[in-house]
């Protein structure tokens, strides 16, 4: 049943270590909770999506002309974007499973 979904490709983007504002780090027993390493993909994905609507901006009033560039760009946020959607699935799906258990 489980598939492991793996968000390491996501950090691509020269090792960005964006933390989101008020979260804390670190737990009792590890490098960091679950939820602050799932805030921290989610913030990565936004900064390959603004990315890539910045490289389309530049395209389009002609301040580049790597259309190469702005299709990687693109193409890594809609990756990133489709991954995080299936981990919410799947974490949709196991939340699902175990309100279903019987206790």
């Amino acid at each position: 049943m489980p598939d492991d979904v793996n968000l390491q490709g996501v950090s691509g983007v020269g090792g960005m270590g964006v933390s989101p504002a008020g979260r804390t780090q670190g737990s009792a027993g590890g490098d960091g909770s679950f939820r602050d390493m799932l805030f921290q993909k989610i913030e990565e994905v936004n900064s390959l999506q603004r990315e890539a609507e910045a490289a389309m901006s530049n395209l389009a009033e002609r301040k580049t002309e790597n259309v190469t560039e702005v299709l990687v760009a693109v193409q890594k946020a809609d990756l990133a974007f489709k991954t995080l959607m299936q981990l919410r699935n799947k974490l949709f799906e196991a939340y699902r499973e175990i309100n279903q258990l019987r206790i």
